[in-house]
């Protein structure tokens, strides 16, 4: 396996797009780094850099210490698995397992077999080497029974781990994914996202996945890297963009539901005023300087209360049951809010109730929609 490095790297397309903002990113020997971001914040284009299937405008790539910008991407020695699987519809699971190491075989020549005996020899103890590794891969994943098939006769999940297995058998220093679980269903999203993570602590392999959807990539990475119009806003680990994320892009981006905002200001009293109400801020964030402020709530954050100390005036307009907890859509005089709670009696649309914000559930923000966060005292 191998450490990838990008350094100063950037993407112009023609026409002067620029879809990827200089970066510097390392990605440590066996990590898994999840590249995630709305549509077009180029976190595909990089990876697509990294894979060699997109030329590097500026800075430099190496992957185990070696340069790579001006190296084919078959002689990168990365495998990439994609969205839509690219199995070949003629072969069978075998043949789709073993066809990159075939195309990469020594002695493929069988001619020069019938007057080589050793030649021949050396052959023979290739093509067992390549069933070892089909077969190693096909037990790992689970389809040793699927070997004779076609992909026609695969569920979608067959068919993706079929797309895993052809990327495991050539061993690469780094694997590569693009969005590859977004064609499942949800049931099989989350199975298949378990596996991926078992997978990678099998192999202890360099691992870098794009996708749009925060809580697969809250689920699988060590690290994120959090990306919006081709600029990186955060690199850290999931608890950390979850707890301390770097700006409110980040903070509406990460979480289900998403992060309920105030725009408001803080006085010379340490106490947030928007549209009407006065809100004390917590301990934490009581040296926050007076002026335009945002403050940022987490919707299991926000606590039904019956005394209207700090607290802020709604009324239900949607209760959604979620099993184990509900989401409460309310109307306020700071705008549209949600509170996750347990589930409870006596509550119905139309009702009216209190929230409070947690202590610790405060975030504060500079003014605007891409504020940076303040941090606490």
């Amino acid at each position: 396996m191998a450490n990838v490095q990008l350094q100063q790297v950037g993407k112009t397309y023609d026409g002067g797009v620029r879809a990827v903002e200089t970066m510097d990113l390392s990605i440590a020997d066996g990590e898994f780094l999840v590249l995630v971001g709305p549509s077009g914040c180029g976190k595909s284009t990089t990876l697509r850099m990294i894979a060699g299937l997109e030329e590097v405008t500026d800075g430099t790539i190496s992957i185990d210490g070696r340069v790579v910008n001006d190296v084919h991407p078959s002689e990168r020695d990365i495998a990439m698995v994609f969205q839509n699987y690219a199995l070949y519809p003629h072969m069978t699971v075998a043949g789709n397992l073993s066809f990159g190491l075939e195309r990469r075989r020594r002695h493929p020549s069988r001619l020069r077999g019938l007057f080589d005996a050793g030649y021949r020899s050396a052959r023979r103890e290739e093509l067992r080497s390549i069933r070892e590794r089909v077969e190693k891969a096909a037990r790992m994943l689970g389809i040793e029974a699927l070997l004779g098939r076609h992909p026609r006769e695969l569920s979608g999940g067959q068919r993706q781990r079929v797309a895993l297995g052809r990327a495991l058998v050539r061993d690469p220093k780094a694997f590569l994914f693009d969005e590859p679980l977004s064609n499942l269903d949800a049931k099989l999203r989350v199975e298949m996202r378990t596996e991926l993570r078992i997978l990678h602590r099998q192999l202890g392999a360099t691992m870098i996945y794009v996708t749009h959807d925060q809580e697969e990539a809250m689920t699988l990475g060590d690290r994120l890297v959090v990306m919006h119009d081709g600029i990186v806003q955060q690199v850290d680990t999931p608890d950390r963009v979850y707890r301390e994320p770097a700006n409110r892009f980040v903070a509406s981006f990460v979480g289900t539901p998403t992060m309920n905002f105030f725009e408001g200001s803080v006085d010379s009293a340490a106490r947030f005023q928007v549209a009407g109400l006065s809100l004390s801020l917590p301990a934490a964030h009581r040296s926050t300087p007076a002026g335009p402020c945002t403050i940022g709530v987490r919707p299991d954050a926000l606590e039904l209360v019956s005394d209207s100390e700090n607290a802020i005036p709604c009324s239900i307009e949607t209760i959604e049951f979620l099993g184990d907890r509900i989401d409460l859509i309310l109307n306020s005089d700071v705008g549209r809010l949600v509170c996750r709670t347990a589930p409870r009696s006596g509550l119905a649309e139309g009702d009216a109730v209190l929230l409070r914000p947690t202590e610790a559930g405060v975030h504060l923000f500079e003014p605007g929609p891409d504020g940076a966060r303040r941090s606490k005292s």
